[in-house]
């Protein structure tokens, strides 16, 4: 399928009225690029796109922003990028007050409490790896099962998610290709053409499917703080 294809239907019911999308394409390296192929498929679908790299005032682009879109890449190099922009409590703050957040990839990564949960490279050091915080779980997208035929002899996904959780307190989605989570208030609802596997710290991990309510499986512990 072409590039948002999977989503389109989603995508415009989620962001409604709205026509105003400020995109942050910092995980790519080909800022332009990247902008030039977002913009040309959004606005398809009749938004406006500003890209927050090629204005004189990024966190003002992000604090007037009806929808604001953070695709994938390199999570490294996005979180990086949303510091070295100061961007991070301005989106923070510009969901809280009722915009939409639509992430992609390292965009939906980036929305976790931290990007610890990525499988991707380090390419560049961002000053910590505290991310945006704006659900309190993580994300583990492209998700793969286990393939008992493979000879593969590196780690599979779930044994890093298990990794994860023998350090953090924190629940795990791992996202399948055509998953995707819609977030609104206290509902987190698995939609899309896949399932997913929710992983809790010292449970088995847990098997969901499109239509399924997460809020229940996905509330962090008592015990965690979530900025």
């Amino acid at each position: 399928m072409g590039y948002l294809d999977h989503v389109e239907c989603e995508l415009r019911d989620f962001i409604g009225a709205r026509t105003k999308i400020s995109f942050v394409p910092f995980a790519l390296y080909d800022r332009y690029a990247y902008v030039s192929q977002v913009r040309a498929r959004l606005v398809k679908l009749g938004y406006q796109v500003t890209s927050v790299h090629d204005v004189s005032n990024p966190r003002r682009t992000i604090r007037e922003a009806e929808v604001v879109f953070i695709g994938g890449g390199n999570t490294f190099r996005l979180l990086k990028g949303l510091y070295e922009d100061n961007l991070l409590e301005s989106i923070r703050q510009t969901v809280k007050e009722g915009a939409i957040y639509v992430g992609s990839s390292a965009g939906a990564i980036v929305a976790c409490p931290t990007l610890k949960t990525t499988k991707d490279m380090p390419v560049v050091q961002p000053p910590s790896f505290d991310a945006l915080g704006l659900v309190q779980f993580q994300i583990s997208p492209h998700y793969l099962d286990p393939d008992p035929k493979s000879t593969h002899m590196g780690e599979t996904q779930e044994q890093r998610i298990l990794q994860f959780l023998e350090e953090n307190e924190l629940p795990v989605v791992g996202l399948r290709e055509g998953g995707l989570l819609r977030i609104e208030g206290e509902s987190i609802v698995l939609k899309g053409s896949a399932g997913a596997r929710v992983f809790r710290r010292w449970e088995q991990p847990r098997e969901v499917v499109p239509g399924d309510c997460l809020e229940g499986l996905l509330s962090a512990p008592s015990t965690e703080v979530v900025a």
